[in-house]
C-alpha cells in the first residue's frame, strides 16, 4: 500500500495529473507526466513499486492521506482527475452519479418503456432495492418524476444525463 509521504517523495501534482519527481530510467524522466490510458477500464494508471494504481485513488491519497473505498469523479469524467473533482463516496453513492447506461432507449436516466402497460415506468435503485415511481403516458412527465426521485433520494451524487 502506497503511502502519502511515498507519493509527495516521488510526485508532484499539477491540475490533474501527477509528475514524476525523480527519474525511473527509461520508464520516465523527472519532469514527465506520469500515467498510461487503460482503454479497457477507461482510466488512468500509474506503475510504482511493482504495482499499477488508478491515478485518481493516488491523487486522493497525495491530498487527503487517506484512500476511501470509493472514489466519485464528480463530473462523470474518468480522466478528469483534478482533485475538485474527486470524492470519496460509497459504491451505491458511485453508482448514482454514473452516466445512462449504453442501452438505454428512452433517453431519459432511471426511465423505460413497459411493453405490457404500453407506459413509460419510473424507477430507481435506493439501499440496494429496485423502487417504482408509477407509469406515464408521457415521456417528458416520467423523465420529470425520475429528476425529482434522483434529486431527493440521491442528494449531491444526483446525475441527470
Amino acid at each position: 500500500m502506497i503511502t502519502q509521504e511515498r507519493l509527495k517523495e516521488l510526485f508532484d501534482y499539477q491540475d490533474g495529473q501527477l509528475i514524476w519527481k525523480i527519474n525511473r530510467g527509461r520508464l520516465a524522466k523527472a519532469g514527465q507526466v506520469a500515467g498510461f490510458f487503460n482503454e479497457k477500464l477507461g482510466y488512468i494508471r500509474v506503475g510504482t513499486g511493482g504495482k499499477n494504481h488508478l491515478l485518481h485513488r493516488l491523487i486522493f491519497m497525495y491530498h487527503h492521506g487517506y484512500l476511501p473505498e470509493f472514489i466519485d469523479h464528480i463530473n462523470g469524467n474518468k480522466v478528469d482527475n483534478r482533485i475538485e473533482n474527486l470524492r470519496p463516496a460509497t459504491k451505491e453513492q458511485n453508482c448514482q452519479n454514473r452516466i445512462a447506461h449504453k442501452n438505454n432507449t428512452s433517453g431519459e436516466k432511471n426511465v423505460s418503456w413497459h411493453i405490457g402497460k404500453q407506459k413509460w415506468g419510473v424507477s430507481l435503485h435506493i439501499n440496494g432495492k429496485k423502487r417504482y415511481f408509477g407509469d406515464y403516458d408521457d415521456l417528458e412527465l416520467a423523465a420529470l418524476v425520475a429528476a425529482e426521485a434522483r434529486d431527493k433520494f440521491y442528494g449531491q451524487f444526483a446525475r441527470h444525463f
